[in-house]
């Protein structure tokens, strides 16, 4: 039995409204793939705050009709398609999404949308080597950090060495 027009509108409505909420998206291959596989790659994306849905290419097609953000997923969609939306830590599902085709050797990653831009197979891999939110800020606060204490070690420099100064200088007026 085939969908129904409303079964597909709604459809569509709720990729929209999907792709609203989400920051980047990426296509697969997940031909292949069985029931038991594509949950677990949906349980390794959740906790980086990604989703996976399987669903026909037209239908996507139709919720990016319009939209410049989303228009490059397009050239991604031929075969057998699943989109991932990333709605937190990019860096986190990429490397997610990695480890499970590590694992399964099943998958082919074809590209990817960001900001209306396409990105490719490379780009997607990129963005995935770079580190997480969590390590950057660390390293900003361990560079500032530094900063400071070099600043304070110069501060408290200043005086002792003055008081040096003044030392050597009268006891070579003793001597």
């Amino acid at each position: 039995m085939g969908r129904s027009p409303e079964n597909k509108r709604q459809i569509v409505a709720e990729l929209k409204a999907t792709l609203e909420e989400t920051q980047m998206a990426f296509v697969i291959d997940y031909q292949g793939l069985s029931v038991a596989e594509i949950t677990d790659l949906r349980n390794r994306l959740r906790p980086a705050g990604a989703t996976c849905k399987v669903t026909k290419n037209t239908f996507m097609r139709l919720a990016v009709d319009g939209n410049e953000t989303w228009q490059p997923l397009t050239e991604y969609t031929a075969g057998s398609s699943a989109f991932i939306f990333v709605k937190g830590d990019m860096g986190g599902a990429i490397k997610a999404y990695q480890e499970f085709q590590k694992v399964s050797k099943k998958t082919e990653l074809r590209g990817g949308a960001l900001d209306g831009n396409a990105l490719s197979q490379a780009d997607v891999k990129a963005i995935g080597d770079l580190p997480s939110k969590e390590v950057l800020m660390s390293q900003i606060a361990g560079a500032l950090n530094a900063v400071t204490a070099k600043i304070a070690i110069g501060v408290k420099e200043v005086p002792s060495s003055i008081a040096r100064g003044i030392k050597a200088y009268s006891e070579k007026d003793a001597a």
